[in-house]
Order: C-alpha cells, then structure tokens, then sequence
C-alpha cells in the first residue's frame, strides 16, 4: 500500500511538471505570435500608408508588385534595367524523401559585359514573404547593377511551410540535408548555367532567411565567399517549432557553443567564413540576444577568445539620434572577418528598405549597401 502511495505521488508530482510545462509553452507562443502578428500588422499600416501617400500626391511606384498568389510566369515583372529570370529547380526523389522542386528568380544586370564573370549573391527571404517581394523591398537589385552583381532569390515552398518560412530549427536541415542539399544543387545549377564567378559566391537573408543562410553557409564553405545575417537566429537550436520560439526569444544558450563545436568536428580544416551581422535593437520577434550568440559562434568558429576586443564605430541616425547605428569590426591579419551591426529603435524589418513593402524599415541605415560592401571584400581562395 505503501508503495502505491509513493508511485501516486510520483505520476502526480510528473503530471504536474507536465502542466506547468505546457503552460510555459503556450505563453511563449502566444507571446512570439503576438509580437509576429503586430510586426506584420505594422507592415502593412506602412504599406497602406505609403500607397495613400503616393494617391495624394499622384506618384507613381518606383516597381510593380507581383501577387503572390499567381501562377509563376516564364518571365517575371524586373524591378530593375537588367534581365529578371524565374525558373525552378527540381530533384528527384531520395533516401525516403519526395521529388520537390522549387521556384527561384535570377537578377543579371544590364549594365555586366557579355560574358564577364559575374559575383552572385543568393538572397533568402524571411516568413510571410514571397521571393520577389524580398527583392522588392530590400531594393538590392538596383544595387546590384550599379554594382554588377547578379542576384538569386530561391522561394521557399508553401507545401514545406504554410508561412514559406525556411526550417533553420531542424537538425537534419542544420547538418546539410533536406533544403540545405537543395539550395547547394540551385546555386550549383546558377553557377554552372550563368558566367558566374566561383571565388565571389555570397548568401545573406533576414529572419528564417538568415537562418537558412547561415546553415547554407556553415555547411558549404568552399561555395561561399562570406554570408550575412540581417534579424537572424542563432545556429544550432531549436529542432522543433516550439523549440525554435524559444532560440527566436531567448537564444540557444550552452547549445549555441555545442553546435559549432559539432560541427568543427564534423569538417577540421574548417576555413574562415567572413560574416557581417545586422540587428534591430527593438526587434521583438527575433531578439537581439541572437545576435550576441551569433558573435560569439562566429569567434568560436574562427578560434578566437570570446572576448576579443572590437573596433567600434557610432553612426548617426537619418537626421537625428532615431535608429543610429553602432558598429563592431573584428580583424584578424587585417582581415576584417567579422562586422557587427546593431540599429536603435529597428523593429523586424530590413533596415533602409522600401516600407510600401512588409519587414522593411525606410529608417536606419541601407542593409543592402552594407551587404554589398562587406562582401566586395572578400573572395573564396
């Protein structure tokens, strides 16, 4: 009888533990969905707004926005002189997964002499965006010819997320599988197709898209030259949805270490991979915790001690202290290898983008620029 009692209190106290967890865990969803859901009402206030503006005073819109709903044509509405290509790209099935095949859209300027090697920058949108409103917003196109970049925007499928989030959580994703291996055979497709130049390959995003960048990045270092991480999560956390909403909140904690340390395990020889690292101090959807976690794995990555020292830089804001910018370069041989950027007051958005567009802030500095610069530094040995 005794021991009856005991195991009543044991599967009592455990069931309580179980309650009390999924308490926490229903309150931080709702907290994230709240603070996603105002990020994307904000947008489109912004969006309406800017539409209203351009009626009053009888602009019109520097581009024409795609529906997102529509089938995908051969060749997509360009937002900018050069060719805009949309194509996808398809693999058979395989080790137990389905054939997929995904969308994509390919800038290549005008202004790029016939057959010049071309750098490429793969651009990966976030959650509730299609590929050619990333484009559209971040404006990176019109950078890009005056730069003579060609750019490629993958579109996540509706089929694998109903919100086209990239899944930068799943640890299969996170060690190369699933629409890791895919990106990789895309871009590899690009290169092999286009004049493109193999020693100036980058890849950025913003949110799940820097998620997904990142992963891109830390699993095929000899594709790419450097990588970007505009509101990103941290790498190695998460595996689950639920999971991922804690990384989005609060970080990965210890697992952030671990999983760098997996995965110079899994590739000794790891060669340096220059990242530069833009954040929203009022980002409330992916907290600027994530950012500091992605520093410190980056100095990890690189073998560098946890506290090494930064030359810091203090920008501006556009006409006043609102969204001033603070700047962190960490050097190694000269070699700037890491570039840390936190912007005051930026919410969930992509700073100095288009606001008629949803997750793009016009205020604080041009994230687009900032890429492009950092990346024009650094090219694959």
């Amino acid at each position: 009888m005794a021991k009856l009692t005991a195991g009543t209190r044991l599967l009592r106290s455990l069931m309580k533990a179980g309650k009390a967890q999924q308490r926490a865990a229903d309150k931080m969803v709702k907290s994230v969905l709240k603070a996603s859901a105002k990020a994307v009402k904000t947008a489109e206030a912004a969006s309406k707004a800017a539409a209203k503006s351009a009626a009053k005073t009888g602009a019109r819109p520097a581009v024409k926005r795609s529906a997102a709903a529509a089938p995908l044509p051969l060749r997509a509405e360009p937002v900018a002189p050069g060719k805009w290509l949309a194509a996808h790209h398809a693999v058979p099935a395989q080790a137990g997964l389905p054939p997929r095949r995904m969308s994509y859209w390919l800038y290549l300027p005008h202004s790029a002499p016939p057959d010049a090697p071309l750098p490429l920058l793969v651009m990966l949108h976030g959650c509730h965006q299609t590929a050619t409103q990333f484009a559209q917003g971040t404006r990176m196109n019109w950078l890009a010819e005056r730069k003579g970049y060609a750019v490629l925007y993958p579109q996540q499928l509706l089929s694998s997320h109903s919100q086209r989030c990239w899944k930068w959580y799943d640890k299969a994703i996170q060690e190369g599988g699933g629409d890791t291996a895919l990106l990789a055979g895309m871009v590899a497709r690009v290169m092999a197709q286009h004049p493109i130049d193999r020693r100036r390959v980058y890849v950025c995003g913003i949110s799940a898209g820097a998620g997904m960048a990142n992963i891109l990045a830390l699993n095929h270092p000899e594709l790419f030259a450097a990588v970007g991480l505009h509101s990103g999560p941290v790498f190695g956390g998460g595996h689950s949805r639920i999971g991922a909403l804690g990384v989005m909140q609060h970080g990965a904690g210890p697992r952030g270490e671990l999983a760098i340390r997996e995965l110079l395990a899994r590739r000794p020889g790891f060669p340096s991979m220059p990242t530069i690292l833009i954040q929203g101090e009022g980002d409330k959807v992916v907290r600027p915790v994530n950012q500091q976690q992605l520093m410190q794995q980056s100095l990890l990555l690189h073998g560098l001690p946890a506290h090494t020292p930064a030359k810091t830089a203090l920008k501006a804001g556009r006409g006043s202290r609102h969204n001033a910018h603070r700047i962190q370069d960490f050097y190694v041989d000269r070699k700037l290898l890491l570039r840390v950027a936190s912007v005051d007051a930026l919410d969930h958005a992509w700073s100095g983008g288009d606001a008629s567009f949803a997750f793009n802030a016009a205020a604080g500095p041009d994230a687009s620029k900032m890429m492009l610069d950092f990346f024009g530094r650094h090219r694959r040995g």
